[in-house]
């Protein structure tokens, strides 16, 4: 799957699902859930111990999800889970390095940043997307003034998107969306009620399907 590929995947389901867990343990039948309920793009964040394991157990048992690595830190990190199946890597905060590793690797990187001088810098280092964190502090409003003097840069907003407001920050210029714990909860998560994440997974999709 190309670059270009991986990104209309994402444009195209809206909203990547964040999976965050104390461990590996049902983390595949999370990504079911997630699947059934209509989002098929999802982030397994490195704060899951044995994430990059995780990450080339998941691409072979579920490929067809779209798997990516998130929180990723280093350059070594985002090669190693490119190595294991990541289709594409995800920065909570501006890390050149990383940028600079996915480009060369030809895979697509979704960079953090919040201010201004950030989501322009992150462009300008190669970033093919750029995460707003943590978005819920400024809302839709802020998406839509990011955009007005740049409108080339791609925004991706991660916190405060739900169902209510997912809507809302497409409407204000996001590429896509990310959702972490108001798409799957600790407590669904831990107990496995996976009929729950399926439920929340069909609001989120129907939510941003609704925006043309």
């Amino acid at each position: 799957m190309s670059k270009s590929d991986v990104l209309q995947q994402i444009k195209a389901g809206k909203v990547i699902a964040l999976i965050r867990a104390d461990g590996p343990a049902s983390l595949l039948e999370c990504a079911r859930a997630l699947s059934a309920g209509g989002l098929a793009c999802i982030e397994l964040t490195m704060t899951t111990p044995g994430a990059i394991e995780l990450c080339a157990e998941m691409a072979r048992e579920q490929p067809g999800v779209l798997l990516g690595l998130g929180t990723v830190l280093d350059a070594k990190t985002a090669l190693a889970g490119i190595a294991a199946g990541a289709k594409f890597i995800v920065t909570p905060a501006l890390r050149p390095a990383v940028i600079q590793a996915c480009n060369a690797a030809g895979v697509p990187v979704l960079s953090g940043a919040l201010t201004p001088t950030e989501v322009f810098n992150a462009w300008e280092l190669g970033a093919d997307v750029v995460k707003i964190f943590p978005a819920e502090f400024f809302g839709p409003a802020y998406i839509r003034s990011l955009k007005a003097p740049f409108p080339q840069i791609e925004l991706l907003p991660t916190g405060g998107v739900t169902p209510e407001t997912v809507g809302d920050f497409l409407k204000a210029g996001a590429f896509a969306t990310a959702a972490g714990g108001a798409l799957v909860s600790a407590a669904a998560l831990k107990s496995r009620n996976w009929p729950a994440i399926t439920a929340r997974a069909a609001q989120f999709a129907a939510a941003a399907s609704a925006v043309a």
